[in-house]
């Protein structure tokens, strides 16, 4: 996750409270969305940016995740992510983030 990425979660952290923040994710494969996740969670793992050493506990899915699938409208959904679905490794990428969530996520 960028630092600007990292700057907008934190202030609207701030501005809204925690609990009333969920992050999503869109990341290709399973590692880069694990390191975002662990960085609105835990902290930013590389201490180079706003979330160094803040851990906001926040709310994190993947766009492919069941949470959030089943949250939106079906045709959307496939319209816009359908196709990415197909050729993501979906099941390592859920493995992640149910990972980071259960260890580091506060909500």
């Amino acid at each position: 996750m960028d630092l600007e990425n990292q700057k907008r979660v934190k202030d609207l952290t701030e501005k809204h409270g925690a609990e009333n923040v969920i992050v999503l994710l869109g990341a290709a494969e399973a590692e880069a969305a694990g390191l975002a996740a662990e960085t609105v969670t835990a902290g930013d793992p590389t201490f180079a940016g706003p979330l160094a050493g803040v851990q906001l506990g926040l709310r994190v899915y993947h766009a492919v995740e069941p949470e959030f699938k089943g949250e939106v409208d079906a045709d959307v959904y496939d319209e816009q992510i359908g196709m990415m679905e197909m050729v993501l490794d979906v099941d390592e990428i859920i493995e992640e983030m149910k990972e980071i969530r259960d260890e580091f996520c506060k909500f």
